[in-house]
């Protein structure tokens, strides 16, 4: 098991070595495998991938986010060109139902709200709008309309957590109510933990996913 200060060189490394992301403005803190990132950054689109780069690193328990993102002076923009961009975005989006998406802005702040069908629509309009010049942050407030759900989506979920992470998937626990599937158990890192609930947000009639992991190292 890493100690705090091990896993602070490993973050500071992680950041530096990601593209796009600005790491001589982030300052890292590490208290019993929680890592607290703090400073300001120039757009939403760096404090996301600042995010990833943590929970990408072994041994990293969770992530507390107290970055701030103060537009660089190019990239400030009204509200009204923030919601046109967003709008625009999503139009041109092979994988958003655009008609059924709306989208409300207010310093910065981007609210995404509608019903689509599948959980990847829900993703993939926050992709959208997450790299926008002008965009401080997002609000995904985009429900997954409910389905009828085959009579063995719980296996279904258990085989593709087998086909995607072997490991991890002999312990975690599945129960499924309705649309919603709650997830329990261990797993080693961030990364698998993520790896799961996508695998299971992706797979067709699950409206939500709860998760209940936990993280040992």
């Amino acid at each position: 098991m890493k100690t705090d200060m091990q896993l602070k060189d490993d973050v500071t490394a992680e950041l530096a070595w990601t593209t796009g992301v600005d790491a001589a403005g982030i300052g890292v803190a590490v208290k019993d495998g929680i890592v607290t990132l703090s400073g300001t950054l120039a757009t939403f689109a760096e404090k996301h991938l600042a995010e990833a780069a943590v929970r990408r690193v072994a041994g990293v328990r969770g992530v507390a986010l107290d970055l701030e993102v103060q537009l660089a002076p190019g990239h400030k923009r009204n509200d009204s060109e923030v919601a046109q961009a967003a709008v625009n975005a999503l139009n041109w989006s092979v994988l958003v139902p655009h008609e059924r998406v709306k989208v409300q802005v207010e310093n910065g702040w981007v609210t995404l709200s509608g019903e689509v069908d599948w959980g990847y629509q829900q993703v993939a309009c926050e992709q959208c709008v997450r790299p926008l010049i002008g965009v401080r942050g997002v609000i995904n407030d985009i429900v997954v309309k409910p389905h009828a759900l085959p009579r063995d989506l719980r296996d279904q979920i258990a085989a593709a957590l087998e086909r995607h992470a072997e490991r991890e998937a002999k312990h975690i626990q599945i129960e499924v109510d309705g649309g919603v599937v709650t997830l329990k158990g261990v797993v080693h890192s961030l990364r698998e933990r993520d790896a799961a609930v996508g695998t299971v947000g992706a797979a067709k009639g699950v409206s939500r996913v709860v998760d209940r992991l936990e993280v040992v190292a």
